[in-house]
């Protein structure tokens, strides 16, 4: 018997703002699928399985918190959520790791987002840590040039560390030896991360934009819009200790001076109406430090907005209710 690709995820909701489950990704039919992907490639061995793979089923856990109900007026979005539209969001469950075999999370990971995006929906990843996106965007071979945009504390161009090279620290410079991506943008830099001057030297020959939280501070997030090429096809990664302690407190690695709900709120929205948002995730919440569970809130709150402001665009073929 095949291991499978997703599980049903648990807890208290068993899937993000009361979503339809399918974990048979052949059949999948939806304009956006909600994805767990707990696990990544660990360091040493006590991370193979750590707080963080809690994750996805703690922001699930919140989703009376994140939406009291899909038909009420949400002013984040202008309106009820789906835009009183028959938006068909679809939670896919959680990738799960074998443990005879734990290589292979990250071949599966890969394998259902591919499945998502060859069902034509738009692929909304709930971590686990940063190493997570790197299994994400090689699903998306063929299908680029793709912008990336990162949200981060961070700078994640580390070739390896203990041999490993898809750890939480290494994503964006993995990402930059894709063929299908393109230019990248790192936004809210600030602090000390992993990344040794050689790292930050890699990231400035490849080009990349690096935007200190400060200049988004000083300047506006539409400063960094206005950067970003009209007419992209997007893809955004959240590491949520690139956002303020204040609305990210539990995060492994809080860095003081970060992104405000604000800003990104901004930022999703302006790349939704410049461009195309081809897919997002939000990576290394732990559950066990939040308080209040504003963290998790926090990122439900990120996907509404994607969602409210996509389905506005005219993103999917969603006639009215």
């Amino acid at each position: 018997m095949a291991f499978p690709l997703t599980v049903p995820p648990s807890k208290k909701h068993e899937s993000f703002l009361w979503s339809p489950i399918c974990t048979d990704l052949d059949t999948l039919d939806a304009h956006v699928a909600i994805l767990g992907i707990p696990f990544g490639k660990a360091y040493v061995a006590e991370h193979i399985s750590n707080d963080q793979s809690k994750a996805p089923d703690a922001i699930r856990a919140m989703s009376d918190r994140i939406c009291r109900a899909l038909h009420h007026y949400d002013f984040d979005v202008g309106g009820p959520i789906y835009d009183n539209r028959a938006l068909k969001v679809v939670d896919c469950g959680n990738v799960p790791a074998d443990p005879s075999d734990l290589n292979s999370t990250s071949l599966r990971a890969e394998q259902a987002v591919r499945k998502i995006l060859n069902a034509g929906a738009m692929p909304v990843i709930l971590g686990g840590d940063h190493s997570i996106p790197i299994p994400v965007l090689r699903a998306y071979e063929g299908r680029g040039p793709i912008t990336l945009i990162h949200i981060d504390a961070h700078l994640d161009w580390r070739e390896e560390i203990n041999g490993v090279r898809d750890g939480l620290s290494s994503p964006i410079r993995r990402a930059s030896e894709m063929d299908h991506i393109g230019e990248i943008f790192q936004i809210g830099l600030r602090a000390q991360g992993s990344g040794r001057p050689t790292d930050f030297q890699a990231a400035v020959n490849y080009g990349a934009h690096l935007i200190t939280a400060y200049d988004v501070h000083d300047n506006g997030m539409q400063s960094v819009l206005d950067r970003i090429p009209e007419g992209g096809n997007y893809y955004l990664t959240i590491d949520a200790d690139g956002l303020d302690p204040s609305i990210m407190p539990g995060v492994a690695g809080p860095a003081l001076g970060g992104i405000t709900y604000v800003q990104i709120r901004k930022l999703i929205h302006g790349l939704v109406n410049k461009g195309k948002v081809v897919g997002m995730d939000i990576v290394e919440i732990t559950p066990s430090i939040d308080v209040n569970n504003i963290s998790s809130i926090t990122a439900g709150r990120l996907i509404v907005n994607l969602i409210g402001a996509a389905v506005r665009a005219n993103y999917f073929d969603a006639p009215p209710l």
